[in-house]
């Protein structure tokens, strides 16, 4: 069973910064890229950043030069750090894994249970 956990939101005050964190664990064979994405409120799930095993990174135009997403390939580990945050970033952020289970096998997608990040003005 794989499972991705999340850890690090919250509430912070507009210009402050967080740092969110997602571990995959369990029986898996490798891990593709890596990815954040959010739901803001009444709205639909959009991308933030994604990165791949090789370290590329791609960005939404929005969190460009104010977030930076990294990994750590040997704690299955996809980082988060947003600084400069504006009321606009509250949303519930998602992490999301492409995940091998075994030889043969295609990867698919594995996705957290969500943290929610509050800016407030």
């Amino acid at each position: 069973q794989v499972q991705l956990v999340e850890s690090g939101g919250g509430l912070v005050q507009a210009g402050g910064s967080l740092r969110l964190s997602c571990a995959a664990s369990g029986n898996f064979l490798s891990i593709g890229d890596m990815g954040w994405y959010r739901q803001p409120p009444g709205k639909q799930r959009e991308l933030v950043a994604t990165i791949t095993s090789f370290g590329t990174t791609n960005y939404a135009d929005s969190v460009k030069g104010r977030f930076t997403i990294s990994r750590d390939n040997a704690k299955h580990t996809v980082y988060l750090q947003m600084n400069s945050l504006k009321p606009e970033d509250t949303a519930v952020y998602v992490c999301n894994a492409r995940i091998r289970l075994r030889l043969g096998v295609s990867r698919q997608d594995y996705w957290g249970q969500g943290t929610q990040v509050t800016v407030s003005s």
